[in-house]
């Protein structure tokens, strides 16, 4: 009874543990581990998770019974913490209540995001007494998160993959291609000054610490030679050369070229939006630029009731003078949750002062009569007047492809890359993901469609050897 899992990687970690022969205390090796009882067998029922105590340091499990077999993972979803116990056991995945993030319970192995690493998992035993025995790492138990094991790079490996895309799509690529094996080139393209980080967080928070919310820190892309060229933007590409054109006038040469662009906010056509504190919410320097503005005598005017919008309006409140929110909706989200939930959440905002305007879109933008670079008032479509000193546009997106329309690449009308289900374009060796990709939905008929979401995104830049993206990079 009981699975002896992931024998194979504690395998492994006790034969780093011997080469190390003492740890830093100057114990013996043994005190490395954590060994101890945890339950009876009988504790726990089919298909239960329990959150159990391991050792006398604070140490923590996640004890699963499935199929008769038990498993032992780490405690909390790498993404942002949560308890996974409180989260959803399905067939061999437990899933994080937080953000839908999905773990392999035998391995640990992370199969579904947002996050990126994966779980630790431990050695678990059941006695003849049916006491049910656990050893763990002591590091793995303090740290509560691993990461797949890299592959280096090999300097006779001249093939070369570039990645267009400095957000997550492009961070996932190319992490997982040294996960696969791939031992060649890897140059990611970022337009941003900054390595890929959680841009849900833009609109959030706009005071947000943007090393703390990198995917990885910059030290992980030069441990794992993988060439990453900041503050660049391709602007055109040669798919008979397999060549990128980038705005530093460098000339890329590819092997196999994956594109994740993204999006870039949808600027209404409304006179005077040039104006200066209008402001669209897509990289930390948005957020970083709206929080030096705000202040307590400042009204804000926000335009669109999606979650942009919706969020932003909850980073200002208690931050300004007044927040309203504009749109040509009857509730906030209504799109997304319906008209119920959202008049609940309306209500909820309405209770932290947030004036809600139905059926209005603005008309104009009015400078101060002492500035006229900057916003001062708003013209709503029906002439009402508002004060705004600051405006947040909200109101969606396009794509950002407009570099690759001159190409042979199969793009729709708005500006999105028709792919098949592997990513692949008509192209050979040119794949899409994250937003831009208008992609077939598993388990809709072969519906395709472009979904902007930051979970798929990472989902898209997996390359498991066909399985889910198809990217097949070869030469390791």
């Amino acid at each position: 009874m009981g699975g002896n899992n992931c024998k194979g990687l504690f395998s492994r970690s006790t034969s780093v543990v011997t080469l190390n022969k003492l740890p830093k205390t100057g114990k013996p090796d043994k005190y490395d581990y954590v060994e101890g009882t945890v339950c009876k067998e009988s504790d726990i029922k089919e298909n239960e998770m329990k959150h159990l105590s391991l050792g006398d340091d604070g140490g923590k499990i996640l004890l699963i019974k499935q199929k008769g077999e038990l498993h032992a993972i780490g405690t909390k979803c790498t993404h942002y913490g949560a308890l996974l116990h409180t989260g959803a056991l399905g067939d061999g995945q437990v899933r994080c209540p937080w953000h839908g993030a999905c773990f392999n319970i035998k391995t640990g192995d992370i199969e579904d995001y947002p996050g990126l690493d994966s779980l630790p998992c431990f050695q678990v035993n059941v006695d003849d007494s049916g006491l049910v025995h656990v050893k763990a790492r002591r590091r793995d138990l303090d740290i509560g998160k691993r990461m797949k094991k890299m592959y280096e790079r090999d300097v006779n490996n001249n093939t070369t993959v570039v990645i267009v895309g400095g957000g997550p799509a492009g961070a996932v690529c190319a992490e997982s291609l040294r996960q696969e094996g791939f031992t060649g080139n890897i140059v990611m393209v970022c337009k941003e000054n900054t390595v890929p980080y959680d841009r849900v967080k833009v609109s959030k928070n706009f005071n947000f610490d943007i090393e703390k919310a990198t995917l990885r820190p910059p030290s992980f892309y030069k441990e794992h030679n993988i060439e990453i060229k900041l503050s660049t933007e391709a602007i055109a590409l040669d798919t008979n050369e397999n060549v990128v054109q980038l705005s530093s006038n460098e000339k890329l040469t590819y092997d196999y070229l994956f594109i994740s662009t993204g999006s870039k906010p949808r600027i209404p056509d409304i006179p005077g939006v040039h104006l200066s504190n209008i402001h669209v919410l897509r990289d930390y320097t948005d957020s970083h630029a709206l929080n030096s503005k705000m202040s307590l005598d400042k009204h804000i005017v926000i335009l669109g009731l999606g979650f942009v919008g919706m969020e932003a309006a909850a980073s200002c409140v208690n931050k300004c003078a007044s927040v309203t929110i504009l749109g040509r909706g009857t509730v906030p989200l209504e799109t997304v949750f319906g008209t119920e939930i959202g008049n609940t959440i309306k209500q909820v905002f309405e209770e932290q002062g947030v004036k809600f305007m139905f059926g209005r879109d603005i008309a104009q933008f009015i400078e101060k009569e002492d500035d006229k670079n900057t916003v001062g008032a708003v013209v709503l479509n029906d002439g009402e007047v508002l004060p705004a000193d600051i405006v947040i546009i909200g109101i969606g997106s396009t794509f950002n492809t407009d570099w690759i329309k001159d190409s042979p690449i199969h793009m729709l009308a708005d500006g999105s890359v028709k792919v098949d289900k592997y990513l692949k374009t008509n192209v050979a060796n040119v794949y899409a993901g994250g937003d831009i990709a208008y992609a077939p939905l598993f388990g809709s008929d072969d519906m395709s469609a472009a979904v902007g979401h930051y979970s798929l995104a990472h989902y898209h830049g997996i390359q498991d050897t066909g399985n889910r993206t198809g990217l097949r990079f070869t030469g390791r």
